[in-house]
């Protein structure tokens, strides 16, 4: 019995990377990640501030189509429960900017409850988490007679506020 060898030439024979090609690979990472790091910090930032934009925005089209339907109702008075609206549980002051859910037609008697109610009647099934409590998405708290929503999920005190007196809704970004 004989077994056949078959010899590969000393060229074709590899045994891996040498120390250079290894130190520049390295090098040309560490190159990378220091140019690339401070981008992607950047990224979570910007996506919080992102968040709290487009929540601000779809809850100022809440409160302008909550009006909308106060206007179109023929309403010159503030009214309970405004037909037309969502579950129709929401409650409009006498200038038909919304003011609670449980009767409040007072723009100046909102409380921490009423503007999380409002919150999740303006917003809907889609709306962030809310509470008065530390845990939710945004914070509730009354400042001045306005409803503040203060964004949680960093640490910016990026807010919400929503004035009931004349439906304003401004985001502050920091």
């Amino acid at each position: 019995m004989s077994l056949n060898k078959t010899y590969l030439p000393s060229y074709a024979v590899s045994y891996g990377f040498t120390l250079i090609e290894l130190v520049v690979v390295i090098a040309v990472l560490a190159i990378l990640s220091a140019l690339a790091l401070p981008r992607f910090a950047d990224i979570a930032d910007e996506a919080h501030r992102s968040s709290v934009e487009g929540t601000n925005g779809a809850y100022a089209a809440a409160v302008s189509l909550v009006r909308a339907q106060w206007l179109v109702n023929g309403n010159q008075t503030a009214v309970s429960n405004i037909r037309g609206f969502g579950d129709e549980t929401v409650d409009v002051s006498s200038s038909g900017w919304p003011t609670g859910v449980n009767g409040n037609t007072n723009p100046n008697g909102m409380s921490v409850g009423e503007c999380n109610d409002l919150w999740t009647k303006l917003l809907q099934t889609s709306a962030p988490s809310v509470s008065a409590a530390v845990g939710a998405d945004y914070q509730t708290s009354v400042n001045g007679g306005d409803c503040r929503y203060t964004y949680q999920r960093d640490s910016t005190g990026n807010y919400i506020q929503y004035d009931p007196n004349n439906g304003e809704v401004t985001a502050v970004i920091n």
